[in-house]
């Protein structure tokens, strides 16, 4: 019965051993992790959806017919539009 003690006892020391060190490195990992996220430059911001073309289209004859735009303007916007 000593050694079946001794030996679970020896298994305890080590699992507790083991769970130490374990803890120890994943501390140590998350520390380094918020340094470099500390130093992180920004990310860009994604960059917004195209916009639909047709739509744009549409607009620009939309403020053209109203007279906000001459039809220089309105030709000039959708040489742009058009690429």
């Amino acid at each position: 019965m000593p050694g079946l003690i001794r030996g679970v006892a020896r298994t305890a020391v080590i699992a507790g051993t083991a769970t130490h060190v374990s803890n120890n490195v994943s501390r140590r990992q998350a520390q380094r992790w918020a340094e470099q996220d500390q130093y992180a430059q920004p990310q860009a911001a994604p960059a917004a959806p195209a916009p639909d073309p047709t739509q744009q289209l549409k607009e620009l004859g939309e403020l053209h017919a109203s007279g906000v735009l001459t039809d220089e303007e309105f030709a000039a916007q959708k040489a742009k539009i058009l690429g």
